[in-house]
């Protein structure tokens, strides 16, 4: 059975569609060995009241239902921040991200709750590629 993905990043005030694109790279480069589990599947609008409720509810319930989690780490972001330590200190997830940051730049936090952090997306989708791909390790 394929792992599950939560493609964990911003969504809120992100410019030009990169909320998007880099979900949808993602997909191209990880969709025939993993389920990815993306939260702009669904319609919700940031900032009304009557869905916010459901927009955390749901986006935990896919931190919950993901095997592992991928973040793109590109800035700092209060809901990626939330995942991440959810995923990670509550439900001892393995969290891989990306980010253009150095070390020296990277928030303490997201070091001590990802499990890695590497310096782009084919780097992270590669790291998922060689750990998590059921051939490497045995099959299922």
């Amino acid at each position: 059975m394929k792992k599950k993905i939560y493609l964990c990043g911003p969504i809120m005030d992100e410019v030009d569609g990169h909320a998007r694109a880099w979900r949808e790279a993602a997909k191209q480069q990880l969709g025939r060995d993993f389920i990815l589990l993306d939260p702009m599947r669904r319609n919700f609008k940031d900032r009304e009241v009557d869905s916010a409720n459901e927009i955390v509810e749901f986006d935990l319930q896919d931190v919950r239902d993901a095997d592992l989690v991928l973040v793109n780490y590109n800035k700092p972001s209060i809901g990626t921040a939330m995942e991440v330590f959810y995923a990670s200190h509550v439900l001892n997830k393995f969290v891989i991200a990306f980010s253009p940051f150095s070390f020296k730049d990277c928030n303490p936090w997201m070091v001590k709750y990802c499990t890695k952090i590497l310096p782009s997306l084919e780097a992270a989708t590669a790291y998922i590629r060689e750990h998590f791909v059921a051939q490497h390790f045995g099959g299922e």
